[in-house]
């Protein structure tokens, strides 16, 4: 495949946007919630294609929730790279990608990364050019960092569901002021729904942890995606949900309009939601019931719904029958 890039050569770059990433100051604390346990805010706002003002609805979005740090602080935007295909819509799109990344900079943020260790394609950079995220990357002059491949920190897990102990975290992530999850509002053959919190599996370095992350599946995906969260406490998810994908997800669904983005500051709480806009109910969703058990807003009453509301903007998504019975 022809390279995208002028002036310099995929390796090259790869190796320059891996290097950046290991050159992230380390620390020995963790990305810090921006919200309580028990209250959270969740905003669902409209956007009906990937060519009107992302950008700008973002920035709206984000002014709902005053209290979020962004002003002079390292901000890692953690989108789904997780595989490509011509004839479904995997991941989360460039274009969504690349709006955040002006949000957040006209907000003062000091400087923005893109992160993501996907866990099928150990050539992380012709997914890149395939997806069309290299672009954005390119033209935005933004610093990627391959997670598979970072420096890692070991982090001690609170509540241990996958027996492990510790995780070994990636560098960029622990180093970060805010981590932002950008999944897609997509299904899951074996989890039900894939949203932010599952995004998150890709932080954890394939290097350590194997292709598709396999200790973290044998330990348990549900386990895992909690252990996972509970460590590393990303502080803010906006979920694609302009194009989400029904059916046999996370990688083989059909695509579905769903014409929404969707953001908050606690991601149970915004899986949550995305979970009944997909018309589906999340009690129903095991990791997310280990979340609230572990204190996590969950119910619609620990939930502020700020823009639209959940019953203007409902789908219906089709899933494994065991999550809509």
């Amino acid at each position: 495949m022809p390279s995208k890039f002028d002036n310099c050569s995929r390796r090259g770059f790869l190796k320059v946007a891996g290097l950046a990433g290991l050159g992230a100051v380390a620390t020995s604390c963790v990305s810090n919630s921006t919200t309580g346990k028990n209250s959270a805010r969740v905003g669902i706002y409209r956007a009906n294609s990937y060519q009107g003002d992302l950008a700008g609805i973002i920035k709206r979005g984000l002014g709902d929730f005053p209290q979020l740090q962004i002003k002079d602080k390292r901000i890692v935007l953690k989108p789904n790279l997780v595989e490509y295909f011509d004839s479904h819509k995997v991941n989360t799109n460039p274009m969504m990608v690349a709006a955040a990344v002006d949000a957040f900079r006209s907000m003062g943020a000091r400087e923005v990364i893109i992160a993501e260790g996907p866990g099928h394609r150990r050539d992380t950079e012709i997914l890149l050019e395939q997806s069309g995220l290299d672009q954005v990357i390119k033209s935005e002059k933004l610093k990627f960092v391959d997670l598979n491949l970072d420096d890692t920190a070991p982090v001690k897990l609170p509540y241990n569901l996958t027996i492990l102990q510790q995780i070994y975290f990636p560098k960029t992530i622990l180093g970060a002021d805010l981590v932002v999850s950008m999944p897609k509002l997509k299904t899951h053959h074996w989890v039900g729904v894939t949203l932010s919190l599952k995004n998150m599996f890709g932080t954890v370095p394939s290097v350590i942890y194997g292709w598709p992350k396999n200790v973290l599946h044998w330990r348990g995906l549900d386990a895992s995606i909690v252990d996972i969260n509970t460590s590393l406490k990303p502080g803010f998810a906006i979920v694609d949900g302009i194009e989400g994908m029904e059916g046999n997800g996370p990688l083989a669904g059909d695509t579905i309009n769903s014409n929404v983005i969707i953001m908050g500051n606690n991601l149970t709480a915004v899986d949550a939601t995305s979970t009944r806009v997909m018309g589906l109910r999340p009690e129903k969703v095991e990791y997310l019931r280990l979340m609230s058990e572990k204190g996590e807003p969950f119910s619609q009453s620990q939930i502020e719904q700020v823009g639209e509301t959940i019953r203007s903007c409902k789908q219906s998504f089709r899933v494994l029958p065991s999550l809509t019975n």
